[in-house]
């Protein structure tokens, strides 16, 4: 029979972005279900409210849902402070945004650079900004990106996330080094090809430049797995909250990836 782990989270609490569905939704349920209090936000609120409550009836979790845009540094200023009038200071703090749009070099200008970079990797400096003074002063916190597989091994007709993720990665691997004495671990989960609302987006897309259907696509794609499937978002809210635990306490500046073998590199 299997054990559950007691991961040690109970009373801590997490603010989980971009939490209304998908991923975000993902860990958000699975940190309530290990005892952690709420933060979520999402850019439509009708999905972020029916998602809050959903996990609170499920988990009993005191869950605080605010709608946010995380390319407005206001909306993100506000956001933590509902937080610390709500909770106090956030111990766990799970950045996460939509990805950007699809496409080569030459679909994208300048103006969708700047809408990238201040979804992508704005979003994770303003957020980490926001919280890590009370994690110092505390001198306990976890910082966890959700990044890509696309950090080690570049998607082709990704090019905003290729290179927008690459730059998270480098700015947590240099944080984590930063804070490591203050007892913050900062790590980055790399989901895989996982079934989300974005990765249906992703084949649509695909199949349309590809003239062929989704359905070739996702079998396509899961060839190129060696488990022969796609994630669920369950397993990667599994690993968040491992590296949310106290057992994961000598983890960090790394990037784990969830991916079901995808990646071929050796580290």
């Amino acid at each position: 029979m299997l054990r559950a782990m007691d991961l040690r989270l109970d009373g801590k609490v997490a603010l989980v972005a971009a939490s209304s569905q998908g991923l975000g939704r993902a860990i958000a349920h699975t940190l309530a279900g290990e005892g952690c209090n709420l933060i979520m936000c999402a850019r439509g609120e009708a999905a972020l409210s029916a998602a809050a409550e959903a996990i609170a009836s499920a988990t009993g979790a005191q869950v605080l849902h605010r709608p946010a845009d995380l390319s407005r540094g206001e909306d993100i200023e506000a956001l933590v402070a509902d937080a610390r009038a709500r909770f106090g200071a956030v111990d766990i703090l799970v950045t996460n945004a939509g990805g950007p749009a699809p496409g080569p070099f030459e679909a994208h200008d300048a103006a969708a650079w700047e809408q990238a970079y201040a979804l992508t990797l704005r979003s994770v400096v303003e957020l980490v900004r926001a919280v890590l003074p009370a994690m110092r002063a505390q001198r306990w916190g976890r910082i966890l990106n959700v990044t890509s597989i696309a950090v080690k091994q570049p998607v082709d007709g990704l090019i905003l996330s290729n290179s927008l993720r690459a730059a998270v990665t480098g700015m947590a691997r240099t944080l984590a080094n930063e804070v490591a004495a203050d007892g913050i671990t900062v790590n980055n989960l790399m989901p895989g090809y996982t079934r989300t609302d974005r990765i249906v987006q992703l084949a649509q897309a695909r199949a349309e430049r590809d003239g062929t259907s989704i359905e070739a696509v996702f079998a396509e794609w899961e060839r190129q797995i060696p488990v022969g499937r796609l994630g669920e978002p369950h397993e990667l809210a599994a690993m968040a909250a491992f590296l949310a635990s106290e057992h994961a306490a000598y983890v960090t500046g790394q990037s784990i990836a969830v991916d079901g073998g995808w990646i071929r590199a050796l580290v």
